[in-house]
């Protein structure tokens, strides 16, 4: 009761009128799992599931891309010769985390449907489940056998559990301060005026931009998995060094864990997935990139963001190495990378972050702008911070980063792992040193992925 209600006052500090949102949604799919559970036959098991994915999917539809279908369908008469005078779009706003917790209540429906699951009878722990306010705006998505069942059990305090939560909320914090947030003004000003830089400029706005969705967003994911941990709960890990990685596959076994692993249980895999043939495997591939990106925002330009990935993973999939990283990480048994492996890294960086052009920019037109503009004005230049910091620093701090990630890439949940009180004191003070250097008050500290 306690946790349900900071997690309702939570959110609806925020706009308390979405909070009708996430309790119709809790009722929907509390009562459609029970009906489904119940129902003997599977033609009304089937209708009530979908009963659950229709107002889930409506709900988001019509908050998040209702407008968006609305200009398209617009912009395709116009290319007929079909002016309309007005539209119907909506000035509403996009609530807050509605990406996550739709996705959350339908995959209870669902393991309920496989019959992966037993529905709870307890209304409050399964609104917990969806409303658990560390991870309800921005995630992990939780699936209920992980989460709800933690919350139904008894919790007691556990010492090394608590210090190991705040451990990686302090680390979660230097990601979102000192990377992510440091780097922003660089980004915005160089996606913003990308028309009046050169090539070099781009190359490095799209790179640091890469660094700084990923602070941001794992940032986040490490302060909600410690704040859970505060309460003896275990939320499932969402990064695990996708800067390391060798290819695009392995890159999407560590980026966004949580979002991967629904895909594949709920849409992948009822597909076929891999078990049919090659050809029904990469249409498969196909849609949930497609998806994928759809999911992530209302504009053609995260749609082409997962296709370009979608193009990426196929040939890894054909060649029968999606799967060949699967259970270690580089360097697994040496202090260094070889030759190779950074040779994979580094060209797998580059692709990723290449997709991310169309991540960043605003339109279609701005993403190929952006690249028309690397190619036609490819020579370099020195870069001026638009606050006027100098550069240098901005790179050595990176450096470091990276550095140090390598150095922790075998758990990503033990951010201070060292034997030495006093190494652990040092790395505390750093990191705190580090936020109070970087702060900046005209910065926007909002996350990222709260637009989705």
């Amino acid at each position: 009761m306690f946790i349900l209600a900071s997690s309702y006052i939570f959110y609806g500090l925020w706009d308390w009128r979405f909070l009708f949102l996430i309790l119709a949604s809790t009722v929907v799919d509390f009562f459609v799992g029970q009906a489904i559970y119940s129902s003997d036959s599977n033609r009304s098991r089937k209708i009530w599931l979908w009963v659950s994915v229709i107002f889930n999917v409506s709900l988001l539809g019509f908050f998040k891309y209702y407008n968006f279908f609305v200009d398209s369908w617009v912009d395709f008469l116009s290319v007929f010769g079909y002016q309309l005078k007005s539209t119907w779009t909506l000035q509403i706003i996009l609530p807050v985390g509605i990406s996550f917790y739709t996705f959350q209540t339908m995959s209870y429906s669902l393991d309920i449907y496989y019959r992966r699951l037993t529905p709870t009878k307890n209304f409050i722990s399964f609104a917990t489940f969806v409303s658990f306010f560390p991870q309800l705006v921005a995630g992990p998505i939780e699936r209920a056998s992980n989460l709800l069942s933690q919350i139904t059990s008894k919790r007691v305090f556990n010492y090394i559990q608590c210090t190991d939560g705040l451990k990686l909320i302090l680390w979660g914090l230097f990601k979102k301060v000192v990377i992510a947030d440091a780097i922003a003004p660089i980004v915005d000003d160089i996606f913003m005026n990308y028309t009046d830089y050169s090539a070099s400029t781009l190359i490095l706005g799209v790179s640091l931009f890469s660094f700084q969705v990923y602070g941001d967003f794992s940032g986040y994911s490490d302060i909600a998995i410690g704040t859970a941990k505060l309460f003896g709960i275990e939320l499932m890990s969402n990064f695990k060094f996708p800067t390391f990685s060798r290819n695009v596959a392995e890159y999407w076994q560590r980026w966004h864990v949580s979002l991967s692993t629904w895909f594949r249980h709920y849409v992948y895999i009822p597909l076929g997935g891999s078990r049919v043939s090659k050809l029904k495997s990469v249409r498969n591939i196909i849609i949930i990139f497609l998806v994928s990106g759809f999911w992530h925002g209302a504009n053609w330009t995260f749609i082409m963001w997962g296709a370009i990935h979608a193009v990426l993973y196929i040939p890894v999939f054909l060649m029968g190495r999606n799967r060949i990283y699967m259970n270690n990480v580089v360097a697994e048994h040496s202090l260094l990378p070889s030759f190779k492996e950074i040779l994979q890294i580094l060209l797998t960086f580059f692709l990723v972050t290449f997709s991310r052009v169309f991540f960043r920019s605003q339109s279609i037109t701005d993403a190929f702008g952006f690249l028309e503009q690397i190619y036609s004005n490819f020579s370099f230049e020195t870069y001026q911070h638009p606050l006027g910091y100098r550069m240098i620093d901005y790179f050595v701090l990176l450096g470091v980063f990276i550095l140090y990630e390598f150095r922790i890439r075998r758990d990503e949940r033990a951010p201070f792992k060292f034997k030495s009180k006093t190494v652990r004191f040092v790395a505390y003070t750093l990191v705190i040193l580090g936020m109070l250097l970087f702060f900046d008050d005209n910065i926007d500290r909002s996350f990222i992925y709260f637009q989705f």
